[in-house]
């Protein structure tokens, strides 16, 4: 059997890491990784492929800067032709990308079925100017296999119709991923300090439009108490941003995404951790 795993984010090539790895030791299955070049910075893309041993995609296809309709347009025409010419017969998603509706809607539309990992996960927010809630929700009408991380996903699947032989509860692949990544990287941890406060905010609710008010927070934070120091981990998008308007850069840090075993050794080292990243508040608690 051929699979085709779509990936684009980041938080997807955490998930793939384990999964593929399952899947190599599967005889009759060969599985071909595509990268539809959504997240592109090579500390959001490249260095997971390498810490997390997964195998190099098969095929990239670079469509990144773009505004969601013309990024998911253009997803749409490559995955089309991509499938037409690899004819696979089973295509996997993950979560509720740009790339996941791409990857399912254009898999659907050729009749291929679609598994779809993260499934039935729901905010009933569609009033949310983002679109990741109508990602996942078309994903699900379209898919065939449904892999959900808890009971309470699957229960929000049988809610909107979906039959129960569809659905099978497999638990979280970001814990799998964070075990493996320990356990890679020998358990190693920062010794535990008493004054590290860890801040990592990337969705575009606050980065786009709310990040004059958040550098005001961390300031006011850092203001109030100066024996802490904050690392704030940004999105490159925004990450210069952030550096030009902090005043108190000494005891405020900004660096770029970093390394994913580094980033693990950096949280269990904090006092605290503060995110908007549903992934990281699963890993850390």
């Amino acid at each position: 059997m051929k699979l085709l795993t779509i990936v684009g984010a980041r938080p997807q090539f955490v998930k793939a890491a384990v999964v593929s790895r399952a899947l190599s030791k599967i005889n009759d299955i060969e599985e071909l990784i595509v990268h539809t070049g959504q997240h592109h910075d090579a500390n959001m893309s490249d260095v997971f492929f390498e810490e997390m041993e997964i195998p190099k995609p098969a095929f990239n296809l670079g469509i990144h800067g773009l505004g969601h309709g013309a990024m998911t347009g253009q997803m749409l025409i490559g995955l089309e032709a991509l499938y037409s010419q690899q004819k696979p017969d089973r295509v996997l998603v993950y979560g509720d990308t740009n790339s996941t509706l791409a990857g399912a809607l254009t898999a659907a539309k050729m009749h291929i079925p679609v598994a779809h990992i993260e499934a039935g996960l729901r905010s009933f927010d569609y009033n949310s100017p983002f679109p990741e809630e109508f990602n996942r929700t078309i994903a699900t009408k379209v898919a065939y296999f449904h892999f959900a991380p808890t009971q309470i996903s699957r229960v929000n699947l049988l809610n909107e119709g979906i039959d129960d032989s569809k659905i099978k509860v497999i638990g979280n692949t970001v814990i799998d991923a964070l075990y493996f990544a320990k356990r890679k990287s020998g358990n190693k941890v920062i010794k535990k300090t008493r004054n590290l406060v860890l801040i990592t905010l990337h969705r575009r609710e606050n980065i786009e439009k709310n990040y004059l008010i958040l550098i005001d927070v961390v300031s006011e934070l850092a203001a109030s108490y100066p024996a802490l120091k904050f690392v704030w981990i940004a999105h490159p998008n925004c990450s210069i941003k952030i550096r030009s308007k902090i005043a108190n850069s000494e005891q405020i840090e900004v660096p770029d995404q970093m390394p994913y075993f580094d980033f693990i050794s950096m949280y269990e080292s904090a006092k605290m951790v503060i995110t908007d990243s549903g992934g990281v508040s699963e890993e850390t608690i």
